[in-house]
């Protein structure tokens, strides 16, 4: 398996891994974010905006972390090659949304701040990406009406590291997962059972369109 990019070397990277794990169709984990990708890059490709959009390979076990793992070879990529990488985008299952009370879970001490309905979307990052996680958010929240969680949390912390993001943090770039938060919310995580039928598609599209207006901002500050 190899990534798939497109665009030249850019101070913003937009990525989202295509495997799955074995016996799920990964409608959610992760068809969902790749198909949020392929329409960024077609919503944005005409302006010409420095950003490139990368669909990795090997983000799910064995790989996970490993000299296999497609970003981890693109950031130590970027590295070598000392890109001036503003930040990285990891967008990491977005198609799951839940209204009902109880439906959001949390790792501990998290639970005791964030809202417990799963209607939101969360921009995640550790505490060196706290800057990006803030300028994300806020830019969400500027041009999207859809709730949106923000956290920059110690990189210890359950599922703060458990995507693409991880391998551009372990290279020394600022950057971030945008989620719906994967198995703390969604019953169907790495099971047979994650199926397109299953997918919010009203509100992926919204978070889509919010997202083409974050990058819009972040590579007008790099232009």
């Amino acid at each position: 398996m190899r990534n798939v990019e497109a665009g030249e070397a850019s101070p913003i990277i937009v990525g989202a891994h295509y495997d799955t794990v074995p016996g799920s169709p990964g409608a959610d984990d992760n068809a969902s974010a790749v198909a949020a990708l392929i329409e960024l890059a077609g919503l944005l490709r005409k302006e010409r905006l420095p950003i490139r959009f990368v669909a990795f390979a090997n983000e799910e076990l064995p790989y996970h972390m490993g000299p296999e793992m497609g970003s981890w070879v693109s950031a130590r990529r970027s590295r070598e090659q000392a890109e001036p990488l503003r930040g990285m985008i990891s967008l990491e299952m977005l198609g799951c949304y839940r209204d009902e009370p109880g439906s959001q879970r949390y790792p501990p001490p998290l639970n005791l701040i964030y809202p417990d309905r799963g209607n939101f979307i969360a921009f995640v990052g550790d505490v060196g990406a706290r800057a990006l996680v803030r300028e994300s958010i806020s830019l969400f929240r500027k041009h999207a009406q859809f709730p949106s969680e923000g956290v920059a949390a110690p990189a210890f912390v359950p599922g703060i590291m458990r995507s693409d993001h991880a391998s551009f943090r372990d290279q020394g770039f600022p950057a971030l997962m945008v989620t719906d938060t994967a198995y703390n919310r969604n019953p169907r995580y790495h099971k047979a059972s994650d199926t397109p039928d299953t997918l919010d598609y009203e509100r992926l599209a919204r978070v889509t369109l919010g997202l083409a207006a974050v990058l819009r901002d972040l590579a007008a500050e790099n232009r």
